[in-house]
């Protein structure tokens, strides 16, 4: 049974895979790039509404609570990926040779599953959490966001589809956790 889903993954991969394009290549790289001017737009224009919102010693508080929950998040990921030995596409034959890679490598070996869709889902959901009351749609900002940053990671070809849905559900998971984190560190610290 879990062969079959395997095999329908690989599958749903090369579909999605090949349709991208030359044209669209520097799009979802850039939408891919943690450190690239979309992301780290969003990432500013996170901190100013939080700011707006919160003020600054709670943004202070909610910044600290992002980064522990970003470094949680990416070693969970890391210990799926070596506990699991899921290869990435460009390493798994039954897709290599049939696969567009755009970046110039591939990354690690393993890839289930993907950091970046866990921790953008998780930052997305996080943020959502906590500044929907003031900001009404924010929510449907941030998970386009989200899902346009986990889907480049099957267009350039460095992860199949169910590591990406993995790792988003992980992220969601995760995101709440540190929001109730989040709102106990609230609670606890003096005013």
């Amino acid at each position: 049974m879990f062969d079959i889903l395997l095999e329908y993954d690989k599958e749903l991969f090369l579909f999605l895979n090949h349709l991208g394009n030359e044209a669209w290549d520097p799009f979802w790289l850039l939408m891919t790039d943690k450190t690239g001017f979309v992301n780290l737009g969003v990432y500013a224009l996170l901190l100013f509404l939080s700011y707006k919102t919160l003020g600054i010693k709670k943004t202070v508080v909610a910044v600290v609570t992002v980064v522990i929950m970003i470094a949680a998040t990416d070693q969970l990921a890391n210990l799926f990926k070596y506990g699991v030995e899921r290869l990435r596409p460009c390493y798994d034959q039954e897709v290599a040779e049939a696969m567009r890679l755009v970046k110039s490598h591939c990354g690690g070996k393993f890839g289930y599953f993907s950091a970046h869709a866990a921790n953008h889902f998780a930052v997305a959901t996080f943020f959502t959490l906590i500044l929907r009351h003031k900001f009404r749609y924010i929510g449907i900002f941030l998970m386009v966001w989200a899902f346009l940053v986990a889907y480049s990671r099957i267009y350039i070809g460095v992860h199949f589809p169910l590591d990406v849905l993995s790792g988003a559900v992980i992220g969601l998971i995760i995101s709440a956790f540190f929001v109730k984190f989040f709102t106990f560190m609230l609670v606890k610290s003096p005013k």
